[in-house]
């Protein structure tokens, strides 16, 4: 880096935060009891733990303190800034001397955010809320006796000036959020920290703080609370959800901060940027891979950095650039060293710890990878449609800017919202493009489910030319021009689209299937025009916009008629008038010639009456047909409608249009014995109706042999049906759908006519039963009924027969197995015994296996015959004994069991 002068940085305002935990020794001893240590962490945890009847945090927006650069004027104002997070570790580090410091420290709390803060504001109510809150938990220490009354007093700090006026705020573009690394300005005035601990990042608390030179974040006719206004009006930033290797980065660049020459200037100062290129060239001919910090910062912000080493080799680039380019006795070369092995330290220092101690406060865990739902990922930097609550018709158009999970296992998305023109305040005569939305400064926070669909917003430059490529034709591509202020009502062009997407996704671009001619893009009036109050004047103030529930964009914007701003552009030249229709023909007579078949269509306002003679056969029948928009559409809507022809809407619910037949036929036949003309064939047309040429309507042979208006036919306008869209419709329970008619996808169907009552009207007195037709139908139904039950029974023998049959065949294959498996069994049983006993012999005999099992066996075999000879010798002496036991009582006689002992 090159050598370059600095001012000296002003000293610090003396705060408790840059008390060090070796202050007590230094100034004396703490005369703080053990005890009274004990009752500080359960203040601290009380008031933490506090909520208020409504659930709402007072003491949320006191946990961190003021962002210099969200507020920079704040410690202009306020010159002792004080925290909650502050006090926190003053008491874990032992650093109060007395027990009135930390008391002094709370009342400090209230007391600066009702001096910085308008009355009206959320922060100001909070600060007032948490005064009692502080007595309270003060009160039960002295009736415990922990303290004692005067320790325990709340000091009067000064009193609260009054409020200054609101002064106007300076006109201009709200820039993105480019280089937003609020954690590096947080530890700058704190280097001197002898406790480190590990800050948890959690939700941003400086949004609800209103300055008081600023805007009022006041309650409005429409209901809100000041905290739901201004969150709405507030430009707000993605949360911070970082993955342990980006907080491990993170933690090095802060500690890089902590570092400071002999006068007191930060070390890291010189290598915040590059050196201007056109006034030291030679710095970058001699330096190959110019490296800075904020370089370094930008990199890490936009996820570019795979490890902690992968961001090691950068600042090793940065400080050896500074090393080679400058003289080894200049105080940058001396910064540069110094600075390269607090940074290796540092970076050691981090990897060896457990990521558990990067924990997100709130117990968020960052998914980087995406969130993996119904089957699709869903990642950061792609377009989605999200539930709209205030209008199922009109899904949130947002882009995602963050993934994790929570504590519970739920998965979540952060999202940035684009309205749609009708969602903003703006000029009643401004113009937009079709399809158009705008980016605001909401970031919200969704769960994973109420993501409905993908979508795409493409900048105003590109629109024109194609489609981003392999994006599906039946998902929604919308345009974008501008930015859009909520706390201002402001719409100002967008100077760099990639400022407006994510960090991970800005160098990331699409390829794009390209339109064989670019499409030529117009502008309409704005949807809601018609808003505009017919009295209105220049000097009325802005209206606001109608909001609904807390999270969604607003129900409908609002119009104006104030001057138009500088930067605007004034209205578009209006469309001229097609030329007037030619006058019809004059009327002629009949012809005898024969009728000519001719192609019919729509028959403008302007044209003449036709006469047909129609038959009954050839009457016009009605039938409904779907089609695509919804049975009604909000009133401010109505004037997109007659610029969108053969476009796709800008709203996922269509325009309210009207939806004729396709491919209907009207047929007529002509007259030759008088005369008629050509009726008109459709009702007359409105600003609702889409070009004609579009439907093919055709018209069977007419004679156009006279004119008469008395014998006009004017065919009824056809029953029309309509159903929402696929997002609006599958956010209605499947049980209610279940009792309307739906169409084939299982879509609700709106009709606008009720059904027709075919039966006339029953006069008092008259019998009242079904008519033969009726009961005719009503007896073939019971008949087509009882055949489908007799088949459906059929059917379910048959199937059970089937069943049966692979229940048997299935059992006796089972029966097969299990044979096969039991002699399988057997024969393994055998092979394990023999091999038992072989082993067993082996152990015996050693290698005379062979031997010892014939010696053996011919023991046995000899055990085997003795045991049969005895066996032998057994059987014969029992028959002996058996003989001399029995005694014969035949006499002489021979009889045949004598002979035969079977007898």
């Amino acid at each position: 880096m090159p050598a370059a002068g600095g001012t000296k940085s002003p000293s610090p305002i003396p705060t408790t935060e840059t008390n060090a935990p070796g202050s007590i020794g230094q100034d004396g001893e703490s005369a703080i009891s053990e005890e009274a240590w004990r009752g500080m962490d359960v203040v601290l945890k009380n008031i933490y733990a506090h909520r208020d009847k409504s659930g709402h945090d007072v003491s949320k927006i006191f946990h961190r303190r003021v962002n210099k650069r969200s507020n920079p004027d704040y410690y202009d104002v306020i010159k002792e800034p004080i925290a909650m997070s502050i006090i926190k570790t003053n008491v874990a580090a032992r650093t109060y001397r007395k027990f009135a410091e930390f008391v002094r420290d709370f009342a400090l709390l209230s007391h600066n955010a009702q001096v910085y803060n308008r009355p009206q504001s959320q922060a100001y109510e909070d600060a007032l809320a948490l005064k009692p809150l502080l007595e309270i938990e003060l009160k039960s220490l002295i009736d415990e006796g922990i303290v004692t009354a005067e320790a325990a007093a709340i000091p009067h700090l000064g009193d609260i000036p009054p409020a200054s006026p609101v002064l106007p705020e300076e006109e201009g573009e709200e820039e993105d959020e480019d280089d937003e690394d609020e954690e590096d300005d947080e530890a700058d005035d704190s280097d001197d920290e002898g406790v480190r601990r590990r800050r948890r990042r959690g939700p941003r608390s400086t949004a609800a703080i209103t300055k008081r030179e600023g805007g009022v974040a006041v309650k409005g006719d429409d209901g809100q609370t000041a905290r739901e206004a201004d969150l709405r009006r507030k430009r707000g930033r993605p949360p911070r959800v970082d993955t342990p290797m980006e907080a491990r980065i993170k933690a090095v660049l802060k500690g890089l901060r902590k570092f400071k020459g002999p006068t007191g200037e930060l070390k890291v100062n010189h290598f915040e940027k590059l050196p201007d290129k056109a006034q030291m060239p030679e710095y970058f001919e001699e330096i190959k891979v110019p490296m800075a910090f904020d370089v370094i910062k930008k990199k890490a912000k936009r996820k570019k950095y795979q490890s902690v080493d992968h961001f090691m080799k950068d600042v090793e680039i940065m400080f050896e650039n500074a090393k080679m380019y400058n003289r080894d006795d200049s105080q940058i070369y001396k910064d540069a060293v110094d600075l390269q092995i607090e940074a290796r330290h540092l970076a050691e220092q981090e990897k060896k710890k457990p990521d558990s101690e990067y924990t997100m406060e709130d117990g968020r865990l960052p998914l980087p990878n995406g969130i993996l739902h119904n089957g699709e990922l869903w990642k950061v930097g792609d377009w989605v449609h999200i539930q709209n609550p205030n209008d199922v018709t009109k899904p949130i158009v947002a882009q995602i800017y963050r993934t994790w999970q929570d504590s519970d296992g739920q998965q979540w998305v952060n999202a940035c919202w684009y309205y749609r023109p009708e969602q903003t305040v703006h000029r009643f005569e401004r113009h937009f493009y079709e399809n158009e939305v705008v980016k605001t400064g909401q970031y919200r926070d969704h769960h994973i489910d109420e993501v409905v669909d993908r979508c795409f917003v493409m900048f105003f430059t590109r629109y024109n030319k194609g489609r981003p490529r392999g994006f599906p034709h039946d998902k929604d591509v919308y345009v974008c021009e501008s930015r859009y202020n909520e706390e201002k009502y402001k719409l100002n062009k967008i100077k760099t689209w990639a400022s407006c997407l994510p960090d991970e996704v800005r160098e990331k671009d699409y390829e794009m299937d390209l339109f064989d001619q670019p499409k030529k893009m117009k502008k309409v009036p704005s949807p809601i025009k018609h808003l505009l109050s017919a009295n209105a004047k220049e000097t009325d103030d802005i209206p606001k916009p109608t909001w609904g529930v807390a999270n969604a964009p607003p129900i409908v914007g609002a119009v104006h008629k104030r001057p138009r701003e500088p930067n605007e552009s004034p209205p578009p030249e209006p469309t001229p008038s097609p030329p007037p229709q030619p006058p019809p023909p004059p009327a002629r007579q009949a012809s005898s010639l024969p009728s000519q078949s001719i192609h019919g269509s729509y028959v403008p306002n302007g044209s003449a009456d036709m006469g047909i003679s129609l038959t009954p056969q050839h009457q016009m029948r009605s039938t409904s047909i779907p089609s695509q928009g919804p049975l009604t559409q909000q009133a401010y809507n109505h004037q997109y409608t007659p610029q969108y022809n053969g476009q796709q809407s800008a709203s996922p619910a269509p325009a309210f249009q009207q939806s004729p037949q396709p491919n209907a036929s009207y047929g007529v036949q002509a007259s030759l014995s008088s005369g008629y003309a050509q009726g008109q064939a459709v009702a007359q047309s409105n600003q609702y109706m889409t070009p004609p040429h579009s439907y093919g309507y055709h018209q069977s042979p007419v004679s156009r042999t006279g004119i008469s208006a008395a014998n006009a036919y004017n065919p009824p306008r056809p029953v029309e049906v309509y159903h929402l869209s696929d997002a609006a419709n599958h956010s209605i329970p499947e049980d209610i759908r279940e009792k309307f008619h739906r169409d084939e996808c299982g879509r609700i169907l709106f009709f606008t006519a009720p059904p027709l009552d075919p039966l006339p009207p029953i006069k008092k007195g008259d019998a009242v039963g079904h008519s033969v037709r009726y009961l005719a139908r009503k007896q073939k139904h019971v008949d087509a009924m009882e055949l489908k039950r007799k088949r459906d029974q059929e059917a379910y023998e048959a199937e059970a027969e089937i069943r049966k049959k692979a229940k048997r065949e299935e059992e006796d294959n089972l029966g097969v197995k299990v044979a096969e498996l039991k002699e399988k069994a057997l024969c393994l049983l055998e092979q394990q015994m023999v091999d038992a006993t072989v082993s067993m012999y082996r152990k015996r005999y050693g290698e005379k296996v062979r031997e010892g099992m014939m010696l053996e066996l011919g023991a046995l075999e000899r055990a085997q015959d003795r045991e049969k000879v005895r066996f032998a010798e057994v059987e014969r002496n029992e028959r002996r004994r058996g003989e001399r036991e029995f005694v014969s009582l035949k006499g002489l006689g021979v009889y045949l069991d004598d002979i035969d002992a079977r007898f």
